[in-house]
């Protein structure tokens, strides 16, 4: 005898089956997402849709931190307003030097008639809360792409750059460190002026200069900027310094690790830069997009070529037979006209002769006229 449950108590697909479903439909999820960004749409919406939980999960700490801020003593706050007043001091003097040499490099690039090659906007952002996976260095800013925040916007603080914008969404922004393993930077040697490339370190605690020859001159204490050549990072922000230098005859490389200027993260408040590089296009892109265009239009010819030869054969051959009668005419006709031709010939001979005669005769009626 089978037993059976009630019907109450009847459960669908094994848990086995539904366990094999899910997993397939994850891992087609997984791959779609990473191929296709088939779900960037999804996840902006979610990141809207969650954004007054995040905030309203955040007030606990604001109100802890407003409270500790309220408990600091007026020892510190007189050591950091003694602390302000000295790097006001110090930030005017400099600005000082910078607006003279500002125009100084107007006044040269108008000698030179150079223009003004980029422009750099700032918008301040605060760091809102790190990511789950700890195995990324990443932080998310409380600006989107409502506050014109670009993908792949460079982050920096007063003392440099720290990081790049990565993902953007309405009201957040995703900033991978610049101390993650796959984040590169553009740099350059700012007293030698070698150019090279800085990555993250797994760790996150240092950074790795690559690429620099045994044969380089780098020392212990050099300090690295933006080069520039990227197009994303302005040149000039400090970056890193070189901690040591570490060379084998082995290798054609040297390792040089470095360490953050700016506090990667110690950073709260920060700003993200637009930078516009106002240059002239890549003549070899431009080349290889007219090179695309014109095969795509003579691919677009070829297509066409076979119907309209087609029709030019047989108009040709038309013509051709039209043309190839009269003259099949012209020659059948012209051996039965020769004959004639010939015949003509000594009629013409022989009116020639009979004509001298009659003018011979001519005179005789008027001889006869005198003899009368």
């Amino acid at each position: 005898m089978e037993y059976s449950p009630p019907p109450l108590f009847k459960q669908g697909p094994s848990a086995l089956a539904r366990l094999i479903f899910f997993v397939v439909l994850a891992i087609a999820l997984l791959i779609s997402d990473a191929r296709f960004s088939t779900l960037e749409i999804v996840r902006g919406m979610l990141g809207a849709g969650l954004y007054p939980l995040q905030r309203a999960a955040l007030v606990p700490r604001d109100i802890f931190m407003g409270a500790a801020d309220l408990a600091v003593t007026s020892a510190t706050l007189r050591s950091e307003n003694a602390k302000l007043a000295d790097k006001n001091l110090e930030l005017s003097v400099k600005a000082g030097d910078a607006a003279q040499l500002a125009i100084e490099n107007a006044h040269l690039r108008a000698l030179l008639n150079l223009q003004s090659r980029a422009s750099t906007e700032e918008t301040p952002a605060e760091i809102q809360y790190d990511t789950r996976d700890p195995f990324t260095q990443k932080v998310v800013i409380g600006k989107g792409s409502q506050q014109n925040i670009q993908d792949g916007a460079p982050v920096v603080t007063e003392d440099g750059v720290i990081g790049q914008v990565t993902r953007v969404f309405p009201l957040q922004s995703e900033v991978t460190l610049l101390s993650d393993k796959d984040q590169a930077v553009p740099v350059q040697i700012a007293r030698t002026g070698l150019r090279s490339v800085i990555y993250g370190t797994p760790k996150g605690d240092t950074l790795d200069l690559r690429f620099v020859p045994i044969s380089a001159d780098v020392q212990a204490g050099d300090e690295l900027v933006t080069s520039g050549l990227d197009g994303i990072y302005p040149p000039g922000l400090p970056v890193a310094k070189v901690l040591r230098v570490d060379k084998q005859a082995d290798t054609a490389f040297a390792r040089v690790v470095c360490v953050p200027i700016a506090a990667v993260r110690g950073a709260r408040q920060l700003l993200v830069l637009h930078y516009n590089l106002n240059v002239p296009p890549n003549p070899i892109e431009v080349e290889a997009a007219a090179a695309a265009k014109e095969a795509k239009e003579n691919k677009g010819k070829k297509k066409a070529t076979p119907k309209a030869a087609a029709a030019a054969g047989a108009s040709g051959a038309s013509a051709a037979a039209a043309a190839s009668a009269p003259a099949a005419a012209a020659t059948a006709a012209k051996p039965a006209e020769a004959p004639p031709a010939k015949a003509a010939a000594p009629k013409a001979a022989s009116s020639a002769a009979a004509k001298p005669s009659k003018k011979a005769n001519a005179p005789k009626p008027a001889s006869s006229g005198a003899a009368r």
